[in-house]
């Protein structure tokens, strides 16, 4: 699907073709003959717009007749059925500057797109660096929310983890777990990518817009940084709860232990009596009771020895 929108008097007007000073937006579900309709119409190599069909895509830039292509990585939630998965993935999204509009193609419905446009308003769509540098700064804000929320799910769960030690919950650690990676792998490329464009002046940007570059990768080293602190708690913490499971664990197979050793005497006890063979006061009329005191006397005896050893 592709939406065409062009700003007039601050408001966002969605038109249907492309014109001078117009942004493109390039959605799912994609279809072939859309991209080559577009990149005959807009002069744009076809490959350009294929690239973002490829979820491993790495962060890039490359020109090609004037024509500039930037590939950045921004986080999405994961839609997958399978309970493993990550609850949120990285995706590409492709940023084409042409002659006269701006292209954006996503290979999935993304946040960070949405709340460009609904800023759109504000934009100057015949700027198309600003345009640029400005969905690059929604990428960016996407990243904090999004780990913001997962910090937020990991406190949740931990909670509940602390309270019962059951599966679901560590499944639901291992999903953010995951999550975290494709985050810190995303946001480091991200990092190269915006310091490279900086360095080249890939985007022949004057001084205030190569100021706001500079703070978008200063944005990006913090979501990098807190994407990395996040993991490290996570880590810890996943291995602090398998150390308290394998210590339950332990306390747990002692107990059955101390149990099987107290009770072992008693049958002893009653297994000798129990032989079909003479044995000493046989004829009393005690001989029922004198095995079971001894097993109760031996039982009490080894309890209480268990318990003074604190190994009970």
């Amino acid at each position: 699907m592709i939406q065409y929108f062009k700003n007039i008097n601050h408001q966002t007007v969605a038109i249907d073709k492309p014109e001078n000073g117009s942004w493109v937006n390039v959605l799912p579900p994609l279809k072939q003959e859309e991209f080559t309709e577009l990149a005959d119409g807009l002069d744009i190599p076809l490959d350009f717009l294929t690239d973002s069909l490829d979820i491993d895509e790495r962060s890039r830039f490359e020109e090609d007749d004037n024509v500039k292509l930037v590939v950045i990585k921004a986080p999405t939630e994961n839609n997958s059925f399978n309970e493993s998965d990550a609850l949120y993935i990285t995706i590409p999204i492709v940023i084409i500057l042409t002659h006269n509009q701006i292209l954006t193609v996503n290979s999935f419905d993304n946040e960070a797109i949405k709340k460009f446009l609904h800023t759109f308003q504000n934009r100057h769509p015949d700027n198309r660096k600003m345009m640029a540098l400005k969905i690059f700064e929604k990428i960016i804000q996407t990243y904090m929310d999004s780990l913001k929320e997962i910090n937020h799910r990991r406190n949740i769960v931990e909670q509940k983890l602390y309270a019962a030690n059951r599966n679901e919950e560590l499944l639901q650690l291992m999903r953010i777990q995951k999550s975290l990676v494709y985050f810190v792998t995303a946001l480091r490329s991200n990092e190269m990518l915006l310091m490279k464009i900086e360095r080249t002046n890939f985007l022949a940007l004057n001084e205030e817009e190569k100021e706001f570059l500079q703070d978008l990768i200063v944005d990006n080293s913090q979501a990098l940084e807190m994407a990395n602190i996040y993991t490290n708690i996570l880590s810890s913490t996943l291995d602090a709860f398998a150390s308290i499971i394998a210590n339950n664990q332990n306390e747990v197979l002692r107990r059955l232990a101390v149990i099987t050793i107290v009770l072992t005497f008693p049958v002893l006890v009653a297994s000798i009596y129990g032989m079909n063979v003479p044995i000493p006061y046989k004829d009393s009329p005690y001989a029922f009771y004198i095995p079971v005191f001894l097993s109760l006397v031996i039982s009490l005896v080894i309890g209480w020895f268990f318990l003074k050893k604190k190994i009970f």
